[in-house]
C-alpha cells in the first residue's frame, strides 16, 4: 500500500494546485482523512494483483491509483455535519480511479459543505480481479457506511452514492441492484441494506450494448467478445425500475469518451419506469471534467446537486 504520509503529502500539494487553477486562494490542507477497509483479510472474489500500488505521476493518468489489493474508503469528516452521507467513485475505465482529477476534489467540495464522504478505493478488473469484484467492494461500502451511521452523525436515510464514468456505472448498478447476491457474508454488516437513497452519476457509462459498446468499461466487464446477454446484464438501463432511488445525471453534448446518449437512455428509461431521475446535459466539456473549470458552464453542477439533494430530502 502507498504510504500514508505520501499520500498526504501529494494530496495537500494537489489541492493547493487545484485551487490556483480555479482562481482561488489555496485553502489550508483539512484534517487528514481516516481509511476503513472493506474486508477482514482476503477480500472475497478470484484473483488480483502483485506488487505496490501504482500511483500516476503524468499524463491522463496523473493522480490515479491502480493496483489495488486493498479496498478500502477513505473518510472525509465535516466541521459541522450535515446529517447526509456520500460513498464517491473515481472513475478510470475499471483500469484505474482517478482520484485527483475527480473523486477527491469532489469530496473535499461535499466536505466543506456538511456532507460525510467516503471516498471508495475499489478494486479494478484490469489488475487480475474478477469483474464482480469493484461491485462487491461497492456494495460492502454502503453496507458498512448505513451500520455505522450513528458513528459518523449521519441519518441512515441519507446515504448517497456518486460516481464518474466508469464510478457512474459502479454506482448506478449498486443503485439500481443492490440486492445482487454478488459475494458470501455474514458479519454485522452485511444486515445493513446496501440501496442508496439517491445517486449522482457524472458522464456514467450506462450501456454495454452497440452503439456503445466501445468503452473501456465495456472491455473490462465483459470482455470484447461479449455476447447481447452478457452485455444486457451490465448494462445500467436494464434495471430502471419506480422503486430506484432518486437520480440525477450530470453529462455533456461534446463528450466522445461517453456519448451523452449513455445518461439520456437511462434517465428516459428511469423517467418510463415511474423513477426520480433528473439530467442536465451541458453543450461542452468533453468527458472527465471533475469540478469543471471556471470558464465552463458545467463547474456549476455541484452546487446543482446540492440544490437537488435539498429538494428530495424535504419530500
Amino acid at each position: 500500500m502507498i504510504g500514508r504520509r505520501t499520500l498526504l503529502g501529494n494530496l495537500a500539494l494537489l489541492t493547493a494546485m487545484g485551487a490556483l487553477e480555479l482562481g482561488m486562494a489555496a485553502p489550508a490542507f483539512a484534517e487528514a482523512w481516516e481509511e476503513i477497509p472493506l474486508w477482514p483479510g482476503k477480500p472475497p472474489g478470484q484473483g488480483g494483483p502483485t506488487g505496490p500500488e501504482k500511483l500516476g505521476a503524468e499524463g491522463a493518468g496523473f493522480g490515479a491509483l491502480s493496483n489495488i489489493s486493498t479496498p478500502r474508503m477513505r473518510v472525509y469528516r465535516p466541521a459541522k455535519a450535515n446529517g447526509a452521507a456520500v460513498v464517491v467513485c473515481g472513475g478510470g475505465g475499471y483500469f484505474r480511479i482517478q482520484l485527483w482529477k475527480e473523486s477527491t476534489p469532489i469530496a473535499r467540495w461535499l466536505q466543506q459543505r456538511g456532507f460525510t464522504v467516503f471516498e471508495l478505493i475499489y478494486r479494478l478488473p484490469n489488475d487480475g480481479w474478477e469483474a464482480t469484484a469493484p461491485f462487491m467492494d461497492a456494495q460492502r461500502a454502503m453496507r458498512i457506511v448505513r451500520t455505522r451511521a450513528a458513528e459518523f452523525g449521519i441519518d441512515p436515510k441519507q446515504i448517497g452514492i456518486m460516481g464518474f464514468s466508469a464510478g457512474g456505472h459502479l454506482a448506478g448498478f449498486t443503485a439500481l441492484q443492490p440486492q445482487r447476491r454478488l459475494y458470501e457474508g455474514a458479519d454485522q454488516f452485511e444486515k445493513a441494506s446496501a440501496r442508496p437513497d439517491f445517486s449522482v452519476l457524472l458522464f456514467p457509462v450506462v450501456s454495454l450494448r452497440k452503439p456503445y459498446d466501445t468503452t473501456r468499461t465495456r472491455r473490462e466487464i465483459v470482455g470484447n467478445t461479449a455476447d447481447l446477454e452478457a452485455e444486457t446484464a451490465w448494462s445500467l438501463d436494464t434495471y430502471a425500475s419506480a422503486d430506484a432511488p432518486p437520480t440525477i445525471i450530470f453529462a455533456s453534448a461534446d463528450d466522445k469518451t461517453t456519448p451523452p446518449g449513455h445518461g439520456i437512455l437511462l434517465f428516459e428509461k428511469l423517467n418510463a419506469a415511474g423513477a426520480s431521475p433528473e439530467l442536465h446535459l451541458f453543450r461542452d466539456g468533453g468527458h472527465g471534467w471533475g469540478l469543471g473549470n471556471p470558464d465552463q458552464i458545467l463547474n456549476q453542477w455541484p452546487e446543482m446537486f446540492r440544490r437537488w439533494f435539498d429538494s428530495i430530502k424535504t419530500r
